[in-house]
């Protein structure tokens, strides 16, 4: 299973940031642990260092969306898509006894 998801910077703002589209890295692996997955692997391919996460809309404010319309809309071009985790989850097979 593969999981694309807008990166939050820490457990503690998970409240907060979950509404705003953001959500932290280690709860989402540990919420998908939890199900019986396992963590076969992480890239940091779509990262995005210049996404600071705290926009008036979350991250809709930043493109594709860009809620904030044509408030302050290049700067939010400039800072591009936001900080996404990559992770692929793998169900593991147990053998049969």
């Amino acid at each position: 299973m593969g999981i694309v998801q807008h990166r939050s910077n820490s457990i503690s703002s998970i409240a907060s940031s979950a509404s705003e589209g953001y959500m932290d890295e280690r709860y989402v692996i540990d919420a998908v642990t939890q199900a019986g997955f396992e963590l076969e692997a992480s890239s940091n391919i779509n990262a995005n260092p210049n996404d600071t996460k705290d926009y008036p809309r979350g991250v809709y404010t930043l493109p594709p969306t860009l809620a904030m319309g044509n408030v302050e809309r290049d700067k939010y071009l400039q800072i591009g898509e936001s900080d996404r985790m990559t992770l692929k989850f793998v169900k593991p097979t147990h053998a049969k006894n």
